[in-house]
């Protein structure tokens, strides 16, 4: 009987608690039978709050969120642990999802949930759903909050909105370290090195201790825009702080700096100063020295490296590749090769297999980057860019537009340098194909590189050499501001195709915009002119070089004067430019001048012009012939005679070309 009597006590206690309480039990709510307690709903979802944190911080993300999902009744504090969870993780789609539908339940966000949130939205993908986050931090009242307001500034300075960022950050009541290392941040990345500064001094204003971090940043900064005095200046203070002894970091950023200064011996003494050197350190000094050309002692520390325990990284290996493709040294090239597989670089970093491909395409050996790029598991676009500039480099233009037809059926992307190398390799074809063009004119558009400066310069170029010159003037006018190069490539396009007034115009305009021509725009100009035949315009404009645009002609512009001169019969004019210019005149331009002579039957000054050319080339077998030549069509055939056993009894000979078969059983 005391059973049923303990039931029947159970049923009125319920009963009475019903008629109390004005709301129905929830199903948070349950009744333990041995005691007769009633749990609070409230410390259920705390209970499983804390599970949740415990299951995040382990990293088991999948069983917090089963947890979650088993909750009848959950808080602000449910939801702040599981976005932070993901956002911490990567997820920031199911972060967003999981806050909207913590809005869409009617819980209020507290000041916890917008730092979480808004370090999701800082990716560009989200960055309108960041707006939107913004106007409930203004709807809510937490704009005031230090660490909300760090949240949104580091949300528009990651989306590159700086003006935004900076606004905020100068409405800010407080500013801590925090948010201060994330302008810093930003403007290093930007390679704005004013507002660097700028945050910089106002950080030391108003009081605020900088650490290890904002050192790191302000010496990047200064590495990326070259600034030598000011990184000496944070030397000093990283030396005065202390920071360049117990921050390897900070220490391995100041080996950084000097080497990206140009100063060698300052990377040296930086690296001889790191206390206890981690493998950062030594991979920094061996690709300065690779990068400076100082072989033994890129190797040298090598050595030293490895003698020391610390494995070579890919940075090390990319700096000797590059070396070896700038130096066309094949031999070092492939002893770096077997160092790449005997470490495994060659399966584990694509970055390091593409630097193959460019070597080997630089050295010549173009079957050895073929058979790299066979070997890579799968061709990224860097590797297929790596193996176009190759075989560009070996003037094997079929194959570019061949392997750009393949990169675009199997989807493996184009960028910049991928149109601009096989737009190079169209213009190079003979006959220049102006349907291809077009072709990759319309895949530029379409992947949004049509306005890169590169693209855009090798389009006029294309479209130029096969003879579309309103349609490279059209593309030049569609860009936004072009730069010196857009303007040298309209240029030479009106000058290959023999538009001498449209390359003068051109110069005038650039003129008018304040924008100083370089060496090749001028060449460019006075090549048009000689096509065209417009001696004044060109004597104008090479007489006020040095006046109006502060050049100083070299052989090269000697050269092409000299040609501009010749082709209108002005010998006599060409040959005292020649005579003025001294040192600067080259074989070329005295060439230049015979030719000139030969053509325009000026004996006396060809016999000058060819006893000057025998004296700068005495070994060179053309030259000879060319003298031979312009002696035999004045009459002169003994001279030309005499010529000709002059260069037999010097042994020369013209170099034969020749070509190579190889015969495949």
């Amino acid at each position: 009987m005391r059973g049923a009597q303990a039931l029947q006590f159970i049923r009125r206690t319920v009963t009475l608690g019903q008629h109390l309480c004005p709301a129905p039990l929830t199903a948070g709510t349950r009744l333990e039978f041995g005691s007769f307690l009633q749990e609070n709903p409230n410390d259920l979802v705390y209970t499983h709050n804390r599970k949740i944190d415990e299951l995040i911080k382990s990293g088991n993300l999948m069983s917090a969120h089963e947890v979650f999902d088993g909750m009848s009744v959950r808080d602000v504090v449910t939801y702040n642990l599981l976005i932070s969870g993901h956002s911490r993780n990567g997820c920031s789609v199911r972060a967003i999802e999981l806050y909207a539908e913590m809005v869409s339940h009617g819980l209020r966000e507290s000041a916890s949930t917008f730092p979480s949130v808004l370090s999701v939205c800082g990716d560009e993908w989200f960055c309108r759903e960041g707006t939107q986050v913004h106007c409930r931090v203004v709807l809510l009242g937490f704009g005031c909050n230090v660490f909300v307001r760090s949240a949104l500034v580091g949300l528009y300075a990651s989306s590159r909105f700086l003006d935004v960022a900076l606004k905020l950050f100068d409405e800010m009541p407080e500013r801590n370290l925090a948010v201060c290392n994330l302008l810093l941040r930003c403007f290093c990345e930007t390679g704005d090195s004013n507002r660097l500064f700028g945050v910089y001094q106002r950080m030391e204003l108003e009081g605020v201790t900088e650490n290890g971090l904002t050192y790191c940043y302000m010496i990047r900064g200064c590495s990326n825009n070259r600034l030598l005095c000011e990184g000496k200046q944070l030397h000093s203070l990283v030396i005065k702080s202390g920071w360049n002894i117990s921050n390897i970091f900070v220490a391995n950023a100041l080996v950084d700096l000097y080497s990206a200064c140009g100063d060698l011996s300052g990377s040296r003494r930086s690296f001889n100063a790191v206390p206890e050197k981690d493998v950062i350190s030594w991979n920094s000094i061996v690709s300065v020295c690779a990068d400076y050309g100082s072989v033994l002692d890129s190797l040298d520390l090598f050595r030293k490296m490895q003698f020391w325990g610390k494995r070579p990284s890919i940075r090390s290996f990319m700096s000797f590749l590059n070396l070896c493709s700038s130096n066309s040294d094949i031999q070092f090239g492939k002893q770096i090769h077997c160092c790449v597989l005997k470490m495994g670089f060659d399966v584990s970093s694509l970055h390091v297999q593409s630097a193959l491909i460019d070597m080997y395409g630089k050295c010549n050996e173009i079957e050895s980057s073929v058979s790299v790029y066979k070997s890579v598991p799968y061709p990224t676009l860097e590797c297929c860019n790596s193996l176009m500039t190759s075989l560009m480099h070996c003037g094997i233009t079929k194959d570019i537009i061949e392997m750009f037809g393949l990169m675009i059926d199997e989807g493996a992307g184009i960028d910049e340098v991928t149109l601009s190398t096989v737009l190079k390799a169209l213009s190079l074809s003979v006959p220049a194909s102006s349907p291809s063009c077009t072709l990759v004119h319309c895949c530029a558009i379409k992947s949004g590189y049509a306005s890169d400066v590169a693209v855009s310069c090798s389009l006029i170029d294309a479209y130029s050499k096969s003879g579309q010159n309103d349609v490279s003037r059209k593309v030049f006018d569609e860009l936004d501001s072009p730069n010196i190069f857009c303007w040298t490539s309209i240029i030479n396009g009106y000058a290959r195709n023999g538009m001498g007034k449209d390359c003068v115009e051109m110069l005038r305009e650039m003129d008018q915009k304040n924008l100083i021509p370089d060496e090749v725009t001028i060449l460019s100009v006075l090549s048009g002119c000689s096509h065209s035949g417009l001696v004044e315009e060109g004597e104008l404009i090479f007489d006020s070089l040095e006046s109006k645009y502060g050049m100083s002609p070299g052989r090269k512009l000697y050269a092409c004067m000299v040609d501009l001169l010749g082709r209108a019969g002005l010998v006599e004019k060409a040959e005292r430019l020649l005579l003025q210019a001294h040192g600067d005149a080259d074989c070329i331009a005295w060439s230049s001048l015979l030719q000139s002579c030969r053509i325009h039957g000026n004996k006396a000054i060809g016999r000058r012009a060819a006893e000057v050319l025998m004296d700068l080339e005495p070994q060179n077998f053309a030259v000879y012939i060319q003298v031979s030549k312009f002696y035999f069509e004045i009459g002169d055939f003994e001279m030309s005679r005499r010529i000709r056993e002059i260069a037999a009894s010097k042994e020369l000979m013209r170099e034969i070309g020749y070509s190579s078969v190889v015969v495949k059983n």
